[in-house]
C-alpha cells in the first residue's frame, strides 16, 4: 500500500496577479509541509515576492486559492494572515523609527508587558544576537533592523514563517544564530519558506526547493535531489538557447587609451574591496542578484553615499567622496534604477526634465527657455522619443519614452562616464530596442558605460566585458567571449566553476 501524503500546511493553487498590463504570477502551485524549510529561488521579477504578499495577506490574488491546514481561506489583511498562524519577515525592515527595539517587536501583543519582556529577553539571550532592546528604531544599522524583524516574527506564535532574504544583511554569526534557530522551529513542526538567492543556503539549511520563472513554479522536490549545476540551469530563461553576443558594434581597444573610471580596493556600504577600470567607448556590464551591492557601489560612486576606504579616479582626476554635484561637473551622469524615485518630475514637461542635470549651461541667474527648447528638441529627435511635443507632461509618457527622457537628461551634462543601472526596467520589447540602440550609439561615439542589470541577456547583448558581484564583491570577470547566460547566472549565485575566481 502506497504511503499516503501529509497534509499541506499551506497549500498555493492557481494563483494569478497582474499588476495593470504586467502579468506577474500566471498560475502558481505551491505546498509547505509542517516541519520543513521550503527554499523558494529565482531571478529578479521572477514573483517569489508577490506570491509572499499574497500569502501574507497584502496583496489580492485575481485567481486561485489559499489552503491553510486544508481549508480555503481568505487572507484579504495582513491580520487575517496573522490570525492564521502565517508571518512574513519582509527583506526591507519597516521599523518605527522613534519607537524603541522593544516596542516596535511588542507592538500588537496584548499580554502583560512585563512577561513578553522576559520572553523577548530569552530569546536575544538564546539568539546570542546582543541588541540593546532600550534603542531607537532610528539609530540601528540595516543589519540590526533586520535582526528587529525576525525577532517580530519569533516572538509570535507562527506556525507558517516567511523569510524573504534574511541572510542578505546578516554577518556570518548572525547568519549561523539564525540557522539553528530555524532548526529548533523545524523541530516544533513549523513550516518555513526561506527566499534566498544564496545556493549554499539551499543545501545548507532547505528540506525542499522550489525554482520560480516568469511567474511559474518551473522546479520543485527535495534538496537531495539537485545539484548546484542543475539549480543553475534551472534559473535559466526557458526559452535560453546558447548563443555567443551579437558582436554588433567594433569592440573597444583598451591599450589605446587611459581608463576614463579606476576604482582601486573601494569600500563603502553594502560592498567591499572593489576594483576595477572602465575604458572609452567601452561597455562593462556589471551583473548580480538583488543585495549583491552593485546599486550601492554605483551611488556611492556618484556620491550619494559615504566611502569607507579605497580611492575612485574619472579620467586620472580623484573623486573619492566628492559630492553629486562635484562628480557631475567633472563628467560622471548616473540613470538611476527607480526612475519614478530617483528620475522623473510627474508633473513637469519633458523639456524641464531634460534640462534639469544642466540648468547652469543654460544661465547663471535667468534660466535661457530657448536653450532648453533647442535642447529637448535635439534628444526627442535623436532618441525618437514619442511625444506630442517638448511641453508634454512627463507622467503621461509612456514608461520607455519617459526612460529616454531620463538618460538624455544624463546626456545633456556631457559626462565622460554614464552609469546605467537597471535601463530597461518595467518598459516593452519595444521600447528595450531603442533604449538598446542609444546604447550602442553612445558607445560608438567613445563615452564609457557602466551596466548594471540583472537581465543576463542584456549583459550579454550589450557588454565588451562583463563583472559579478556576490555578496558585496566583484567575485569573476568575463571577457566578451567568455560572456554566456550560464555563467553569468552562476557567478551572480555565486556558484563558481572550475577556472573562476574566489574572493
Amino acid at each position: 500500500m502506497a504511503e499516503e501524503k501529509p497534509e499541506s500546511m499551506l497549500a498555493v493553487r492557481g494563483i494569478k496577479k497582474s499588476f495593470g498590463n504586467n502579468t506577474v504570477l500566471k498560475g502558481v502551485d505551491l505546498d509547505l509541509f509542517a516541519g520543513e524549510v521550503l527554499a523558494l529561488i529565482g531571478g529578479n521579477g521572477a514573483g517569489k515576492s508577490t506570491m509572499m504578499k499574497i500569502v501574507m495577506g497584502i496583496h489580492q490574488p485575481d485567481e486561485g486559492e489559499i489552503h491553510i491546514a486544508g481549508k480555503c481561506v481568505r487572507l484579504n489583511k495582513p491580520s487575517a494572515a496573522l490570525a492564521h498562524g502565517v508571518y512574513l519577515v519582509p527583506q526591507e525592515p519597516m521599523l518605527f523609527p522613534h519607537m524603541s527595539v522593544e516596542e516596535n517587536v511588542l507592538m500588537g501583543f496584548s499580554d502583560k508587558r512585563k512577561e513578553l519582556h522576559k520572553r523577548l529577553i530569552a530569546l536575544i539571550s538564546h539568539l546570542g544576537w546582543g541588541i540593546d532592546v532600550r534603542r531607537k528604531a532610528a539609530s540601528l544599522s540595516i543589519a540590526e533592523q533586520q535582526l528587529v524583524e525576525l525577532l517580530r516574527g519569533l516572538m509570535r506564535n507562527v506556525k507558517i514563517l516567511i523569510l524573504d532574504e534574511p541572510t542578505s544583511s546578516l554577518t556570518f554569526n548572525e547568519v549561523q544564530s539564525l540557522f539553528k534557530i530555524i532548526e529548533e522551529l523545524k523541530k516544533k513542526d513549523i513550516g518555513i519558506i526561506h527566499i534566498t538567492h544564496r545556493l549554499n543556503e539551499v543545501f545548507e539549511i532547505a528540506t525542499r526547493v522550489a525554482i520560480m520563472s516568469d511567474g511559474y513554479i518551473t522546479l520543485n522536490g527535495p534538496v537531495g535531489d539537485f545539484t548546484h549545476d542543475m539549480l543553475v540551469n534551472g534559473l535559466l530563461p526557458e526559452n535560453f538557447k546558447k548563443r555567443e553576443s551579437a558582436g554588433k558594434v567594433r569592440g573597444f581597444d583598451r591599450n589605446s587609451a587611459d581608463p576614463v573610471l579606476s576604482v582601486e580596493k573601494l569600500c563603502g556600504n553594502g560592498f567591499s574591496d572593489i576594483t576595477l577600470q572602465l575604458y572609452p567607448g567601452e561597455i562593462l556590464g556589471l551583473a548580480g542578484v538583488v543585495g549583491a551591492g552593485r546599486t550601492e557601489f554605483a551611488t556611492t560612486i556618484f556620491g550619494r553615499d559615504a566611502v569607507k576606504s579605497g580611492r575612485v579616479y574619472l579620467d586620472k582626476d580623484e573623486i573619492t567622496g566628492k559630492s553629486t554635484k562635484q562628480v557631475m561637473e567633472m563628467g560622471l551622469a548616473y540613470v538611476a534604477e527607480d526612475r519614478f524615485l530617483n528620475g522623473i518630475y510627474k508633473i513637469s514637461d519633458v523639456a524641464a526634465n531634460t534640462s534639469a542635470s544642466s540648468l547652469r549651461k543654460l544661465g547663471r541667474f535667468l534660466l535661457d527657455f530657448k536653450k532648453e527648447r533647442k535642447m529637448a528638441d535635439r534628444f526627442i529627435e535623436a532618441f525618437r522619443t514619442k511625444v506630442t511635443g517638448r511641453d508634454q507632461v512627463m507622467g503621461s509618457l509612456s514608461g520607455g519614452n519617459q526612460q529616454k527622457v531620463v538618460i538624455a537628461r544624463s546626456l545633456a551634462i556631457q559626462p565622460k562616464l554614464l552609469i546605467l543601472d537597471e535601463p530597461t526596467r518595467g518598459i516593452d520589447a519595444a521600447a528595450r530596442g531603442d533604449v538598446y540602440a542609444i546604447i550602442q550609439d553612445l558607445k560608438a561615439q567613445g563615452l564609457a558605460i557602466l551596466l548594471i542589470s540583472s537581465d543576463m541577456e542584456e549583459i550579454l547583448e550589450l557588454s565588451d566585458r562583463a563583472m559579478t558581484m556576490y555578496l558585496g564583491r566583484i567575485n569573476k570577470e568575463f571577457r566578451k567571449e567568455e560572456i554566456s547566460q550560464e555563467s553569468l547566472m552562476a557567478a551572480a549565485f555565486g556558484v563558481i566553476g572550475e577556472g573562476m575566481n574566489h574572493e
